[in-house]
């Protein structure tokens, strides 16, 4: 004998249901507010419930911009991007540019953009033994100019190299 289930009747609100939403979003990675937002009207939340679900959660201090673009910017650096692609990245995301700046400000002190491209650039050189110089050149190049580095550095250490 086949069992049927039924629908409880009692359903979630739909703030509820928002705010669940959000959780489990938030639950995988950190999320800029207006990524968070724009991801509840996907799934078909109202823009003033998916407002109202933002601000809640950055009441509580579930999000933050601040946050979030420290630790973007801490992961895609460990990943060897560039700082261009980083903040290209972050505006996509849509971080205010006053909060990419810091962000940005706080690792450029440390960070050696000439050594990360040269060993960039090295391994890529490896890998393309059997190739013409001059193509091996350009290919090089172009790989770190679209991973974000500065054009004026690459172009300095494929010359070097």
């Amino acid at each position: 004998m086949k069992t049927r289930r039924v629908k409880s009747s009692v359903s979630l609100s739909s703030a509820q249901a928002a705010r669940a939403y959000a959780f489990l979003l938030l639950k995988f990675r950190l999320r800029s507010e207006c990524e968070l937002k724009t991801r509840l009207k996907q799934k078909g939340f109202s823009e003033e419930l998916s407002q109202d679900t933002v601000n809640f959660l950055k009441d509580k201090e579930f999000i933050d911009d601040r946050v979030f673009a420290r630790g973007w910017v801490g992961a895609r650096l460990k990943r060897s991007l560039g700082l261009r692609k980083i903040k290209q990245e972050l505006l996509q995301k849509g971080i205010g540019q006053e909060i990419i700046d810091e962000s940005l400000a706080q690792v450029k002190e440390d960070y050696r953009e000439n050594q990360v491209v040269r060993q960039l650039a090295q391994k890529r050189f490896s890998k393309l033994k059997g190739v013409d110089l001059f193509k091996a050149k350009a290919r090089v190049y172009a790989y770190l100019v679209r991973r974000g580095f500065s054009v004026d550095i690459v172009g300095e250490v494929v010359k070097e190299l």
